[in-house]
């Protein structure tokens, strides 16, 4: 048997971090189109079925974002299982595929179900290029530099926030130019050649294969890990509830308190959420190195529960106010996607680690789903106050600051072979 391969490194070791930062960021840049096109989206077909009330785009709103969000559990199952059976290139390259293409898609749409059957499809492409992007990087590099790069990681998407955010700003998007937008979706296809071509393998996972021992979902499901996956589950689900079941709404809410009037309020709101959220990602991981995995999480959920029920609590107004508030809870809820990254790899050995963090942070987003959906059937409750209905979703900050005592620190330990 030829003898394992070593760590890539030099302008190996970088192409592996360029690629999985632009398939994240593109990723990024795919769910903040969403956002920006769904009220406009959603209003022309309302108009098409004859419909009125704001409860029509916040009822459909919640169900795609449902859609999305299982959509990205499945693929963080599916993509995580593919990552540990035939590689970590292979299967990104073949997640941004989908999601770059089905994303595009959505242009010929006519109806809010089309819309959310493409989201969904694309969102399976969306959650595994995550778990393998990160399971790649982790690999590759080494430990020393895994705090920074866990950051760097987790802001790349936020990034793609901010570009789509920026082109928005420029080309102000309505009923009328909204499908337009969607096919810059179709760019990240791109991606996929130089990920096959020049992106080295983990020599972490070519070592483990060479063994022929990969049985992920087997080994996960048995002895201890099981109970670590669910309670990982759990610290991502807190996470994206409080993102995708309030924060992804600011945009709706800047062009409702509008009047849609403004159509730059979505743009500008999304810019300041998207480069809060940078920050917030760096300092996640930057957090969670200086005083552990665990109190830097117990401070993450502090602090977002504070800046976001100030936010729908506080604030009744579109202006400086409002978009201090959105960088702001950029900052503090996207801070979980950089410490997300630096701890999920540190549960999983590496003949599971991509399907483990790719279950436990997509299966996150199940519970985000429900979420979304309530937060649908909230702004129904309170007369279509995104509001109101963001400050009874963001409680669920609270969930995060005894959940996460039941995981293991980390800090200071190897990555598990």
């Amino acid at each position: 048997m030829p003898p394992p391969p070593g760590r890539p490194t030099g302008d190996r070791r970088n192409l592996v971090l360029f690629a999985a930062f632009l398939g994240w960021m593109f990723d990024g840049l795919e769910m903040g189109i969403f956002p920006l096109i769904a009220r406009p989206a959603l209003q022309e077909m309302q108009a098409g079925a004859g419909v009125v009330g704001e409860a029509y785009v916040g009822q459909w709103m919640g169900t795609i974002t449902a859609m999305f969000l299982v959509g990205a559990a499945l693929g963080g199952l599916v993509f995580g299982w593919m990552g540990d059976k035939i590689g970590r290139v292979r299967a990104m390259s073949f997640a941004i595929l989908v999601y770059s293409v089905f994303t595009a898609l959505a242009y010929f749409v006519r109806t809010p179900l089309q819309l959310g059957a493409l989201r969904f499809i694309a969102a399976l492409g969306m959650g595994g290029e995550w778990s393998l992007g990160v399971a790649l990087v982790a690999e590759v590099w080494p430990e020393k530099h895994r705090p920074i790069l866990a950051g760097v990681i987790g802001a790349a998407a936020n990034v793609g926030f901010i570009v789509i955010a920026v082109v928005a700003v420029f080309f102000p998007i309505t009923t009328a130019s909204w499908r337009n937008v969607v096919l810059i979706g179709a760019a990240p296809a791109l991606l996929t050649f130089m990920i096959q071509w020049w992106v080295p393998e983990s020599h972490r996972w070519q070592a483990v294969a060479a063994t022929g021992q990969l049985q992920p979902l087997r080994e996960l499901l048995r002895g201890g890990n099981l109970k670590v996956l669910l309670i990982a589950a759990g610290l991502g689900g807190v996470a994206l509830v409080g993102s995708w079941g309030s924060v992804q709404w600011l945009p709706l809410w800047a062009d409702r308190m509008t009047g849609g009037t403004n159509p730059d309020a979505k743009a500008f709101t999304q810019v300041l959420n998207g480069v809060g959220s940078v920050i917030g990602c760096l300092a996640g991981a930057w957090l969670g190195q200086r005083l552990g995995r665990r109190a830097a999480y117990f401070a993450l959920c502090a602090s977002s529960f504070v800046v976001c029920q100030w936010m729908f609590r506080g604030i009744g107004s579109y202006g400086a106010t409002f978009l201090t508030a959105s960088f702001l809870s950029g900052v503090v809820t996207a801070s979980f996607y950089g410490w997300l990254p630096l701890y999920l790899p540190e549960l999983f050995p590496t003949r599971v680690r991509a399907t483990g963090q790719g279950i436990a942070f997509n299966l996150g987003r199940i519970v985000a789903a429900v979420g979304a959906l309530q937060m649908g059937s909230l702004m129904q409750t309170f007369g279509g106050s995104y509001a109101r209905a963001g400050a009874v979703i963001t409680l669920v900050y609270l969930v995060g600051l005894g959940l996460i005592w039941f995981v293991p620190e980390t800090k200071g330990r190897p990555l598990p072979a």
